[in-house]
């Protein structure tokens, strides 16, 4: 049975917590979010998406039938230890959605924290950019004992897939399917700037052109695109990491993808935002900044 939804809250409004926010604002639901502590940009986000600000958790858990967690994976877990908090304080019950790039390790670890405070929650995990419509090609696949009910919102423009009745297996396919869209990504980065630091690389693009053209393509649109979300891509990864080695798969993979956003980050690439790009918008651009970067980093015992 659908869920009778009117209002959603959104921690954080960031890059894709303010375009779901806009989508379910544009298709008619009321949005708050409480942005204590968050950056001036989020704030600015939230308000372009006409996201209304509360001024405490404890409002947000009064007003909103469900809470959506979308942050960087860092802070999920603080997160969800908020909204307990809040929920413990004031008896609401929102229906919390974990919607975080997080290891099914992690995901039972919040888990455990809402549902000792007497809450639900269902466990989402995103897979594409932050959604413009329904059609937009970003799915949310649900599980969970209450996925069934979050699909109500694709009455609302989203396009919510239930996966399960288990805690874990959305979080699950998120990793898996990242472990192959970023962990190919970071692959693709370090190679092609390897072949710039030892002077073959227009060699290694050259012969990528005659005998992988697909893949080339591919990799240099996500590249490219990189850059902005390198910072959140670290945490992703080691969660991809985590998530291997509890199942006994070498983990080294993910761990050496971490290391190349953190490289990433680390250089001026590193402080580009999405609406404000001027930086490492075509590969090129992207590998030449990380090769010229590269002795300059060398000795601050980070790889």
């Amino acid at each position: 049975m659908d869920m009778d939804i009117q209002t959603v809250g959104i921690l954080s409004p960031g890059d894709m917590g303010h375009a779901i926010g806009t989508v379910l604002k544009q298709a008619g639901l009321r949005v708050i979010s409480c942005l204590q502590d968050r950056s001036t940009r989020t704030r600015e986000l939230a308000r372009k998406a006409g996201i209304v600000d509360v001024e405490t958790d404890e409002a947000l858990v009064r007003e909103a039938d469900i809470v959506l967690s979308v942050l960087v994976p860092a802070q999920a877990v603080a997160t969800a230890g908020r909204i307990a908090k809040a929920v413990r304080a004031t008896g609401s019950r929102p229906l919390f959605a974990d919607c975080n790039a997080i290891s099914p390790r992690t995901m039972q670890a919040i888990n455990q924290l809402v549902t000792d405070a007497e809450a639900d929650i269902v466990d989402i995990g995103i897979i594409g950019g932050p959604p413009r419509s329904k059609d937009a090609g970003t799915r949310l696949y649900a599980s969970g004992p209450r996925a069934a009910e979050v699909a109500a919102l694709n009455n609302y423009g989203l396009n919510i897939r239930v996966l399960g009745d288990q805690i874990g297996q959305a979080s699950g396919l998120k990793m898996c399917y990242a472990s192959l869209t970023k962990g190919l990504t970071a692959l693709a980065t370090e190679a092609l700037t390897a072949g710039q630091a030892l002077g073959i690389g227009e060699a290694l693009t050259s012969e990528l052109q005659q005998s992988q053209a697909t893949l080339l393509s591919m990799i240099e649109r996500q590249i490219s695109g990189m850059p902005p979300k390198a910072y959140r891509w670290v945490g992703e990864m080691e969660e991809i990491a985590q998530t291997f080695g509890d199942l006994g798969l070498p983990p080294q993979m993910l761990q050496g993808a971490a290391n190349v956003y953190h490289l990433v980050e680390q250089t001026e690439l590193g402080s580009e935002i999405p609406e404000q790009r001027r930086l490492g918008t075509t590969r090129d651009e992207v590998t030449t900044i990380l090769n010229t970067s590269l002795g300059h980093l060398k000795g601050d015992g980070k790889k």
